[in-house]
């Protein structure tokens, strides 16, 4: 649907960089010197995975000269092709091949050599000459030790602190000569807090009673009743679903339909329950595999089913079958090992100590599905048919499970419906390292295992999914906790404390706070995985409820936020725009749960991507009613053809598993707030209800605001838009007023006069069009 109301958009956008302007308001820049004590993991390993490893590292087959460098043994040993002479002699710089490489002016034996196009700087040259000074000591890399409880640092500022998070966090701050900000005034913190908690601004009531509620615990108990609320547990499954690579249909060229969205709704009822993340993610691999499991646990296997699927003919089915087994390996690795495993399918990990054959050995966990299609007709003939709605291994939900054991699946009706879940075969399927990560290239056989640089596979544990989860949550694993917490604190800050929440190896960013890492990762796991126990923690720090103000000096000297001085200011979540733009004009629809809803989205896109598969996806069909009110994680996601605002937002395509999402900037994005029908239709349906009530232009006009932006305007913000209402009212002309009342299928009242609605209706608009509006303030 397309609205066009060009004659007013100078207005409106007058109106809204005017209202902008009424708001109020990583590295030092300093010389770098040497440290007095080099390390290892955090000094010299960053320098060698950037400009050494790719010819001197893990990767037996890219090895240049026999000369490995991450292994202290190897770097020690003469030379291959020259014995009397060392890479690094420990305490002799002058004595080391490696420094003399790099510091030499000689093109023909420098290194890294000129035609890699890599430079050593002489900073960098300059610590490792320290470092090979100080003794050349080797350290295994961080993130593979287990972590230990440090102690709790010491601090300066007194009185600041509300919890050990920020100890560590103003110790790290007071070391750079920085200052934590002021707590945020009322509005700003739980407009934050309940979007962070809900995915949904705050109600007047919420707002008008946290700012009475002068209590010293107040803001905990409105901490404790987010967290009990339903809408917590469809927040945080938001992320989860992008993990999961969960969408609503198969992918590839058919791209058909599929009812995977009973998985989602376990999804939602699990982080309400509150159950452990040992469990959570225990059930999720090998539910299946649980003595006397039963169909919630069955269900939660669906995870590893959310993969694409082909449907098309005459294809190699083996060929596919690898490919949906490597979807769950490499899954596996980047979710919740926070490693690139998948960087070892064609050979060795060119940085990280992992190797072909080890890749194999976790592969062959998610080698035994019994997954292969039936037939191999050049067209399978249950395609676009409700039983293909479900690949084998599967399960049915029947009605009888819905009002038992499966209460939380949201079932519209009594038709048949089926779930792909986890199954293995009666016998083990034998496992091959493939060569160069061909499907049919054998290689060696190999066992079901688990990389020995990590933690390797204690014998006890039984060789299949349920004994590779116990591995998992073994307190000796040095990244299961350390992987969650990080991308939790990600859910909250923006960035986690490691930055790169998908990559804890060599080629990974370092910990801004490790010592605050460890600290969560064993805490966490002394607290029984406890989800919302760690939440709770985060959200209670004075860390999170500081003002986003920042000054210019702040701005400098940590430009990137990297130590927490000012609170984090971005957009929020594509889903969460629709639900804060539903939810402020009292248009959402609050059920939970149940099958993915098509909401308004420009005609054509389907049709014109379509490869000819089934009739329920070859042509976008709109929802009407109450569907076109729910909240956005309940869009229907079509691989091939995503969501196209949500997608202008940086939401996932779901192809493949995303721990992270992009944070773009772009002119489509102000576009789709300014035309989308949802926020037009919202903005209409607000100022239908505001003109109803019995109070002056400049109350309908504070409510709107109080209710979209979630604080009180300043009376300059208010002189602004009450005078373009007054404007827009008087210029406004019945024709146009019609068509732009037209937009979105909510009935009006017809009780308001048009030109009014439409004035109160733009006015709105502009307000939802203020970046504050959708910004984590």
């Amino acid at each position: 649907m397309r609205v066009k109301y060009l004659g007013s958009f100078l207005a409106v956008l007058y109106a809204i960089i005017f209202l902008e302007s009424c708001t109020g308001s990583s590295k030092d820049n300093l010389p770098e010197r040497i440290p007095n004590e080099i390390s290892y993991n955090f000094d010299v390993r960053p320098i060698l995975s950037d400009k050494c490893l790719a010819c001197h590292g893990p990767d037996a087959n890219k090895r240049e000269a026999g000369l490995r460098l991450d292994i202290a043994e190897e770097a020690y040993r003469a030379l291959k092709e020259n014995p009397s002479a060392h890479a690094i002699v420990p305490g002799k710089p002058e004595l080391s091949q490696m420094y003399l490489r790099i510091s030499t002016t000689d093109t023909s034996m420098q290194m890294p050599p000129k035609s890699s196009n890599l430079r050593l700087s002489a900073y960098e040259i300059d610590l490792l000459k320290a470092w090979i000074k100080q003794g050349a000591k080797y350290e295994k890399h961080w993130a593979f030790t287990v972590p230990k409880k440090p102690a709790l640092p010491a601090v300066k500022k007194e009185g600041w602190s509300k919890n050990e998070i920020d100890l560590f966090i103003l110790a790290r701050q007071e070391q750079k000569g920085l200052s934590p900000n002021e707590e945020a005034d009322q509005e700003r913190l739980l407009k934050r807090l309940s979007l962070d908690l809900t995915g949904l601004p705050p109600t007047l009531a919420m707002m008008d009673g946290f700012v009475a509620n002068q209590n010293a615990n107040a803001y905990e108990k409105v901490v404790d009743k987010l967290l009990a609320s339903p809408e917590y547990g469809e927040r945080m499954a938001l992320p989860w679903l992008d993990v999961a690579r969960y969408s609503d249909s198969y992918g590839y060229q058919m791209d058909n339909y599929r009812s995977q969205w009973p998985w989602r709704d376990w999804v939602i009822h699990a982080l309400n329950k509150n159950i452990s993340y040992k469990d959570f993610i225990t059930w999720q691999l090998a539910g299946d595999l649980i003595p006397n499991a039963n169909k919630e646990q069955l269900l939660a296997t669906g995870f590893n089913r959310n993969h694409k699927i082909t449907e098309e003919g005459a294809v190699d089915e083996e060929e596919y079958r690898i490919t949906y087994v490597t979807d769950r390996s490499d899954t596996f690795g980047k979710a919740l090992l926070g490693v690139t495993m998948e960087c070892a399918h064609c050979h060795d990990h060119k940085y990280d100590p992992f190797s072909q054959k080890e890749y194999y050995q976790m592969f062959s966990f998610f080698n035994n599905v019994n997954e292969m299609r039936a037939t191999y007709t050049a067209i399978d003939p249950s395609v676009g048919k409700p039983e293909s709605f479900a690949k084998k291994p599967m399960m049915e939900i029947s009605n009888e499970d819905v009002k038992s054991i499966l209460k939380f699946v949201n079932k519209p009706d009594t038709s048949r419906l089926i779930v792909s879940v986890m199954g293995d075969l009666d016998t083990t399927r034998k496992t091959y390292v493939l060569k160069r990560g061909v499907f049919n290239a054998y290689g060696d056989q190999v066992q079901p295992g688990t990389p020995k640089s990590i933690l390797p596979f204690d014998p006890k544990y039984p060789k299949n999914r349920l004994g590779l989860a116990q591995w998992l949550f073994d307190k000796r694993n040095p990244l299961t906790a350390r992987v969650f917490v990080n991308r939790m604190w990600q859910e909250f800050f923006g960035r986690g404390i490691v930055k790169t929440s998908g990559d804890f190896g060599m080629q990974g960013e370092l910990p801004t706070h490790p010592a605050l890492l460890d600290w969560l990762a064993v805490d966490f796991m002394e607290h029984n995985w406890d989800m919302k126990r760690l939440v709770k923690q985060v959200v209670m720090s004075a860390t999170y409820r500081q003002s986003v103000v920042v000054t210019p000096e702040k701005r400098d000297a940590d430009p990137e936020n990297i130590y927490l001085a000012r609170s984090p200011r971005y957009r929020i979540q594509a889903e969460f725009i629709k639900d804060l733009v539903l939810s402020s004009s009292g248009l959402l629809v609050k059920t939970i749960g149940g099958p993915s809803v098509k909401p308004y989205q420009p005609e054509g896109l389907w049709e014109s991507a379509t490869a000819g598969g089934d009739v329920m996806l070859s042509v976008y069909r709109q929802d009407h009613g109450a569907s076109l009110y729910r909240r956005g994680m309940y869009t229907f996601v079509k691989r091939t053809v995503p969501p196209p605002s949500m997608g202008i937002f940086d939401a996932s395509n779901r192809d493949l598993c995303e721990i992270s999402r992009q944070k773009t900037n772009t002119p489509l994005q102000a576009l789709v707030m300014m035309n989308d029908p949802t926020v037009l239709e919202a903005s209409r349906v607000l100022a239908d209800r505001l003109l109803s009530e019995k109070s002056e232009t400049k109350a309908k006009i504070t409510k709107a605001f109080r209710m979209i932006i979630c604080r009180t305007p300043t009376d300059k913000e208010i002189a602004v838009l009450t005078e373009y209402y007054a404007g827009e009212a008087k210029s406004m002309n019945i024709k146009q007023a019609e068509r732009l009342l037209s937009v979105g299928e909510y009935p009006q009242s017809n009780k308001a006069d048009k030109k009014l609605l439409v004035a109160m209706m733009r006015v709105i608009s502009t307000i939802y069009n203020l970046e504050e509006a959708i910004t984590k303030t």
